[in-house]
């Protein structure tokens, strides 16, 4: 139980907090305007104008509940405290407004956003300013058990939500830890090849250097080309680790690459899968090669998967330049709703991406279904 307590007590706060938008400055302005009106409509009740003109005040706090749980949670809370006290004072059998419902928000923000330190002080000054209210209010038994499942309630539903983004944000940092190690691999093996190549030369090339320096002059040009497109394909090697586990002949298994999109190639069926390339595709470095496949592989997926009644994907590659172009596209219907976010095997596959250079975006067509754009390096610089 201290272990629990402490972990709770040391809990950081939940990274990748939206900021104050457009939407939440408007949501203020309207819960203020609803203050006032609700203030208007109900002169009779104590302490007016103090109320409205507190319940009006509060409204903005709402901007922080984000940024500034705990502060966000301890004023408006403590302003309902406050008009527990003047319900008290007043002897009047109520005081507030609907409108300071808000306050409910800013519990469950408190839960989703705030540390462990700010989740723990601020759940005990809730639970004290309720306490103070169902006293003002004289609540039965049965009024003060509801009241604290309504409050529970929406401490677990912050408490879900949290652990649901913080299990989603793990997934996505396995999904790309696992991408980076399978790019190892292939740096690994693409490294290995070349390095073979260059002493298989230089030993050719202790043999000739005394009877045939011409031909050995040729093997020193073949090594330094061999060693400069291998520190070519290095790019972001230092960066990433090599797990040995789990090796084996698989891990080692040839990767496949843009020649073999063809075999993706479905003529009949729903849908159909039509595959075109353009350009010279050929001699790409063997991470590009193998994550154009993938890619695509992943795009079909999500086709299939977003798009509604799709009769064609077309999956279409082209050299453009220095860059290869990768677009992945459906004829179906886009499902109706918010835009759709990518897969963890997308958010794999941009991560790959951008470690050799590249870029993926992934989302709703404008004419319907579903559409993933990948730029790639044709070559890799290091």
């Amino acid at each position: 139980m201290t272990v629990v307590r402490r972990s709770l007590w040391d809990e950081p706060r939940p990274p990748y907090a939206p900021p104050v938008s457009r939407l939440d400055r408007l949501l203020v302005g309207v819960l203020v305007v609803v203050a006032l009106v609700e203030g208007v409509a109900r002169p009779g009740l104590a302490g007016q104008p103090l109320v409205t003109a507190l319940a009006m005040a509060l409204m903005p706090v709402l901007l922080w509940r984000r940024s500034r749980p705990l502060l966000a949670c301890l004023i408006g809370w403590g302003a309902a405290g406050l008009l527990s006290i003047l319900q008290i004072a007043s002897g009047s059998a109520d005081s507030g407004l609907l409108s300071l419902m808000v306050i409910l928000v800013l519990l469950y923000s408190l839960v989703r956003w705030g540390s462990g330190r700010e989740v723990t002080v601020g759940l005990v000054a809730v639970a004290l300013v309720a306490t103070l209210g169902m006293y003002a209010a004289s609540a039965s038994l049965a009024e003060v058990v509801g009241g604290g499942l309504f409050l529970l309630l929406f401490v677990a539903l912050g408490a879900v939500f949290r652990y649901r983004a913080s299990l989603w944000h793990r997934q996505e940092r396995e999904v790309r830890n696992e991408e980076r190690l399978a790019l190892a691999r292939e740096l690994h093996d693409t490294v290995a090849h070349h390095i073979s190549a260059i002493a298989v030369s230089a030993q050719a090339g202790r043999v000739l250097v005394r009877g045939q320096p011409e031909r050995a002059a040729a093997l020193l040009a073949s090594i330094e080309d061999e060693a400069s497109r291998t520190l070519a394909e290095m790019r972001d090697m230092v960066r990433l680790l090599r797990d040995d586990e789990g090796g084996g002949a698989a891990a080692y298994a040839p990767q496949r690459g843009v020649a073999d999109l063809t075999a993706l190639t479905r003529p009949a069926g729903t849908p159909a899968v039509a595959v075109r390339l353009a350009g010279a595709l050929t001699g790409l470095p063997r991470p590009v090669d193998a994550t154009l496949y993938r890619l695509a592989q992943e795009g079909l997926t999500n086709a299939l998967r977003h798009a509604r009644g799709a009769t064609t994907v077309v999956i279409e590659v082209c050299r453009v330049g220095e860059e290869v172009h990768l677009r992945v596209t459906d004829d179906g219907a886009s499902a109706p709703g918010p835009r759709a976010e990518p897969g963890l095997g997308l958010t794999g596959m941009a991560e790959r991406a951008r470690l050799l250079g590249g870029s993926v975006t992934a989302g709703p067509g404008p004419e319907g279904g579903w559409v993933v754009d990948a730029v790639m390096p044709a070559r890799i610089t290091p």
